[in-house]
């Protein structure tokens, strides 16, 4: 039977954070943000930034003029899922002492909870050897 790392090691401490995407996938995303809000406001004032540029609206457009609330309800949720996606990095990363014992970005997977406790006790045996170590003397 395999017992969960948290009830095999009571001390252990677990701490999650988040891991930031690449710069460019940020910005990507905190431009996408405020575009949306943009399009959105377009939508609802009626405006059409297509005749600025002496162009001829798509039909899409007009479809969003006919229907306001169902093109801005689509365009915030689009947006949201593109913005989602560039700020998800799938990263889960395990560290042990500062010293790092699992990667998903590396491994492109996540370990079972086999693994992952076979992992703790390697590194746990590790450690209690390296300490019972005699100092180093130079």
């Amino acid at each position: 039977m395999c017992l969960p790392p948290i009830k095999r090691y009571p001390d252990i401490r677990i701490e999650g954070e988040n891991y930031l995407p690449q710069p460019i996938y940020r910005h990507i995303a905190s431009f996408l943000s405020v575009f949306k809000l943009a399009i959105i406001g377009l939508i609802i004032l009626g405006k059409d930034p297509f005749a600025f540029f002496g162009m001829q609206a798509p039909g899409i457009w007009q479809w969003g003029q006919e229907n306001k609330v169902y093109a801005c309800m689509m365009v915030f949720f689009l947006s949201n899922m593109i913005e989602n996606q560039c700020m998800s990095t799938g990263a889960f990363e395990i560290t042990l002492n500062d010293v790092p014992v699992w990667s998903k970005l590396e491994s492109g997977h996540l370990p079972s909870m086999q693994q992952l406790v076979q992992i703790l006790e390697n590194e746990m045996k590790l450690n209690v050897h390296m300490d019972s170590l005699p100092p180093h003397r130079s």
